[in-house]
């Protein structure tokens, strides 16, 4: 056998044994992972301008860098712009909701007539202060720019508190997932950047309001603050800020099929009430979250860390994985602190009544009524 036939028998060989087989046993790609990422403001609308800095372009620089970061590690993005060009509140959603993406993230940076600094990350909700209205205003406000914006928002006013008072939550099925999102963004600012944090907060986007999944907007800092604006104008702190939006990114993406999610009170400083001396409350029932996900999982005890009784429940487009069931609030501490001791740190305690959930508050406040 000559030596050219050698060489080829050798390569049929490789291709036949080696190659060929790892193809074969290659595991499917799981379902990708889609995000939309928005930069706030854009063409005729330049957002702030701070000290002279234009938050339609730290917006958009910190967005693709973001991006850019995202599609290295396999998500796949899509921009409501990625250049210097206005669009419409309402389409920046709409791009999310064809896209059926996973998550909507709108970066922008903050102003105030003062030197306030630090981050906030903020979900859909209602109106919980003063402050917080001024920040939905002025994100708001770019509206006025928008042809008929009377009609497509049916009459919402921007600079009227009372169109933020009867406005429903749109999000609520979205909500605990958004919170986790936001609280992973502001712990890379905080303890990788040292950022000051300003909090997880809630209030009424109008960018925010039609989407279909989890969203938060990102105040990523004050340009009217002089070491934080040259911070934000500048490559490095975009290179900072984008890559620690991007990394809570990916946890989230990486916690939240079969998470648990951090229980989060609905009020800021809001305090347990205790419990009046019986600890059975008629026509309450309790129920321990330890997880949350968009993906099926069948509730052996092997998937919950040897927890017994799960019970999973179809929520809007989410599973949710409960443990226990009862009207004994004393029975269901218990159960907490077993959760909590197979390795659910972040599991909390879920109130129903009559179907309908409820807060943990109102349930043990029912007795007094």
């Amino acid at each position: 056998m000559r030596m050219s036939q050698i060489k080829l028998f050798l390569s049929i060989f490789c291709v036949t044994f080696f190659i060929i087989p790892f193809f074969a046993n290659e595991v499917p790609d799981v379902e990708r992972f889609v995000v939309v990422l928005d930069a706030g403001h854009g063409g005729k609308d330049p957002g702030n301008i701070g000290n002279g800095y234009k938050e339609k372009d730290i917006a958009l620089s910190i967005i693709l860098k973001v991006g850019k970061e995202l599609e290295d590690q396999g998500v796949d993005v899509i921009y409501t712009r990625k250049t210097d060009v206005f669009i419409p509140l309402k389409r920046r959603t709409q791009i999310a909701n064809e896209a059926k993406a996973d998550l909507f993230v709108s970066v922008h940076c903050n102003a105030h007539s003062s030197q306030a600094s630090g981050t906030e990350t903020f979900v859909l909700g209602l109106r919980r202060s003063d402050d917080n209205l001024e920040i939905a205003k002025r994100e708001n406000s770019v509206i006025y720019l928008e042809d008929d914006y009377e009609v497509t928002y049916n009459g919402f006013d921007p600079n009227s508190p009372e169109s933020y008072i009867g406005l429903a939550l749109m999000q609520e099925e979205y909500l605990n997932q958004s919170i986790l999102l936001a609280d992973f963004i502001q712990k890379k600012f905080t303890n990788e950047l040292s950022r000051k944090n300003r909090g997880v907060k809630q209030d009424v986007f109008l960018v925010l309001r039609e989407a279909v999944m989890p969203s938060v907007l990102i105040e990523t800092g004050f340009l009217t603050n002089n070491q934080e604006g040259a911070f934000l104008n500048s490559g490095n702190g975009q290179n900072k800020m984008s890559a620690a939006i991007s990394k809570a990114i990916i946890n989230y993406s990486k916690n939240i099929n079969l998470s648990t999610l951090e229980s989060i009170n609905e009020t800021e400083g809001n305090i347990e009430a205790t419990p009046v001396a019986s600890s059975i409350y008629d026509g309450i029932i309790f129920k321990v979250q330890v997880a949350a996900g968009s993906k099926k999982v069948e509730t052996k005890s092997y998937n919950f860390k040897g927890l017994q009784n799960i019970n999973r429940v179809k929520e809007g487009k989410l599973f949710k994985y409960y443990l226990g069931e009862t009207s004994d609030y004393l029975k269901i501490q218990n159960l907490h602190q077993e959760a909590i001791s197979s390795g659910y740190s972040s599991s909390y305690i879920v109130a129903f009544k009559d179907g309908r959930k409820i807060t943990v508050n109102e349930a043990l406040k029912s007795k007094l009524n």
